[in-house]
């Protein structure tokens, strides 16, 4: 399914962001023939499962030009590389410990001409920078996500919502969270797509 049929149902995009997001899909058809960045049988569903997922941080968070995000162990670049098309303004460290992973993802950066991004190999914990937010897609537990971004949040707060994790997440949660439940807002993306997949998927923000 293509950028027209399920990213502009729920997005209104510039011609710009339709281009580049209407490109995706054969860039990293290309890639995912060199590296596994992507399950293969999910490529039919690149679109919902990957694009449309990422971007539903888009839904409940407006970030501020110049608001400077890690996405942490980003992978393939999700959700990371989406989010960096909706919000050209803002800046994205891509950052994930695999090298081979990253140097496909400096190739993806350059085709998409996304001047917002950087892609960084390392480990989240070794990194020295401070950031507004940190997201992720189901790369940990929120707990080692919490440690390993201990002292990368900035403690300025200069959106409605305060700094902290952005975490995409799914199923069963009760006992990954209730150790922060006082620290913790949760969406559920059900309730802004009526696609299937996200009956269950969860946007869980985990502030400072």
């Amino acid at each position: 399914m293509n950028v027209k049929n399920i990213i502009s149902k729920y997005f209104d995009l510039t011609s710009k962001q339709k281009s580049k997001i209407n490109d995706l899909k054969s860039i990293y058809s290309k890639w995912n023939e060199k590296v596994n960045l992507i399950s293969r049988k999910d490529f039919s569903n690149f679109y919902e499962k990957h694009v449309l997922h990422s971007l539903s941080i888009a839904k409940h968070f407006e970030f501020k030009c110049d608001t400077k995000i890690m996405d942490l162990g980003s992978g393939g670049g999700f959700p990371g590389v989406p989010l960096a098309i909706f919000f050209p303004n803002v800046k994205f460290d891509l950052v994930d410990s695999i090298k081979k992973k990253t140097d496909i993802l400096k190739e993806i950066s350059c085709e998409l001409e996304l001047k917002n991004t950087s892609v960084i190999n390392s480990r989240a914990e070794d990194l020295n920078g401070s950031y507004d937010f940190i997201v992720t897609r189901a790369v940990a537990k929120l707990e080692k996500l919490n440690n390993w971004t201990l002292n990368k949040i900035s403690n300025v707060h200069e959106h409605k919502f305060r700094n902290g994790l952005i975490c995409l997440k799914g199923g069963n949660l009760e006992d990954e969270l209730k150790f922060f439940k006082n620290r913790i807002n949760i969406f559920l993306i059900n309730k802004i797509f009526d696609e299937p997949f996200f009956e269950e998927k969860k946007i869980i923000h985990l502030y400072n």
